[in-house]
């Protein structure tokens, strides 16, 4: 266990991967109160709307009206997504309230990138070169390389781990050419078929290769899996992941009607508690933005602690 981080780093992604996939409409003013009860529990991070194709997700129709109708709280990184240059330009009209940062995303699997962008790896590349050079003519600053489908895909089956760390070769190459220094790589269990075995390889093939580069896990439940993958990246030292609240969400072009979400951020933020790592968080807190999204949703989400409740209060009523 001596490879435990003291402190773990969680990126709060469920308004904006919780939203994308509900069949709705979720009424923009319900949106925005999850996101300040969010903003309440100690997060430092929210990732709270995707700026993409209406038509392709509608449930993010409201971008503008989301991003710019929360009370934004000191301190707290308010992040969205987009794919390309329209999307970027939507993102910079909220400059004085967004944290804007770029990345190179890329897909190990090219059957998954073709689902999800409509392009090939060869043609993702030369799209996150353009990408990369606007981010940078726009002053926004590109420090890292995200690898969708690192664990396996619902369209082309296992990824090796040698596929994953030649995805994060070309991303590099890419902001090498531009002048960029990456600092972080993010890995995506995209369509949830990570295993901690998968996990360890994953992690740790990349790692081997690039020692100095921080890794962060993007972990779905779809197989029930997701508490395991975290505890094997936790004692891989890994700190960095990122979560959703309740565990809203699931990639729309996944092609699993129906799967679980991501990780849910108070089964990931109780696991790092009983092993005495810090997130932060008041799980409490959380634990109630959970059912509050539950409500929103309009029907059960994944989370077994928005019916469980967290260890604490029972600890208390032992101790009175």
């Amino acid at each position: 266990m001596a490879d435990l981080p003291q402190h773990v780093d969680i990126h709060e992604e469920g308004p904006r991967e919780g939203f994308q996939i509900e069949p709705g409409p979720i009424p923009t003013a319900e949106k925005v109160a999850l996101i300040e009860a969010l903003s309440d529990t100690g997060l430092r991070h929210i990732q709270i709307c995707s700026f993409v194709n209406p038509r392709l997700v509608p449930g993010w129709a409201d971008a503008e009206a989301v991003a710019g109708g929360f009370r934004p709280k000191p301190g707290l990184d308010y992040v969205a997504l987009w794919f390309n240059e329209s999307g970027l330009r939507r993102a910079l009209a909220f400059r004085d309230r967004l944290t804007i940062t770029g990345s190179i995303s890329l897909s190990a699997s090219d059957a998954f990138s073709r689902k999800n962008l409509n392009r090939g790896h060869a043609e993702n590349l030369e799209a996150m070169r353009k990408q990369t050079a606007l981010h940078l003519a726009e002053g926004v600053p590109v420090t890292r390389v995200g690898v969708m489908a690192a664990f396996g895909c619902n369209y082309q089956g296992d990824i090796s781990p040698g596929q994953v760390v030649q995805t994060v070769a070309d991303g590099l190459a890419v902001a090498a050419e531009q002048g960029v220094s990456i600092t972080d790589v993010s890995l995506a269990d995209t369509m949830g078929w990570a295993t901690p075995i998968r996990i360890e390889r994953g992690v740790g093939a990349v790692r081997e290769r690039w020692p100095d580069l921080r890794i962060g896990l993007h972990l779905h439940d779809t197989r029930g899996l997701a508490v395991a993958n975290a505890h094997a990246g936790l004692r891989l030292g890994v700190a960095k992941f990122d979560s959703t609240v309740g565990g809203l969400g699931g990639c729309p072009f996944a092609g699993q009607k129906g799967a679980a979400g991501n990780i849910c951020t108070e089964e990931l933020a109780l696991l790092c508690e009983e092993m005495g790592i810090e997130t932060g968080i008041d799980l409490d807190a959380l634990i109630e933005v959970g059912r509050l999204a539950e409500r929103i949703v309009g029907h059960q989400l994944p989370s077994e602690l928005i019916r469980a409740g967290s260890l604490t209060a029972f600890r208390r009523k032992l101790a009175a």
